[in-house]
């Protein structure tokens, strides 16, 4: 699979079948040392000049919660916690 073909995926969630928007639109986060994915973090949309800031923080997908690569969609658990921090 082209990693074209990967990002027109939609990131769907299984519990609750919450949509996320496409691979696309997120920030693969890997280790440079091994190439290993470790997840996918959703980038926030850019907001328009004085519309209120939200406070939600931004959904972290760990690759070990991506349950399926289908045809169209990638579906994955819902995860534990809303943001994963890690070492650059």
């Amino acid at each position: 699979m082209l990693l074209s073909e990967l990002a027109e995926k939609e990131l769907i969630e299984m519990e609750n079948g919450v949509r996320y928007g496409y691979l696309s639109e997120t920030e693969c986060i890997f280790d440079p040392k091994t190439g290993k994915i470790i997840g996918f973090e959703l980038i926030e949309p850019s907001r328009l000049p004085f519309q209120k800031k939200k406070t939600n923080s931004s959904l972290f997908i760990p690759w070990e919660e991506i349950h399926l690569i289908g045809e169209d969609r990638i579906l994955f658990r819902k995860t534990t916690s809303a943001r994963r921090y890690y070492d650059k």
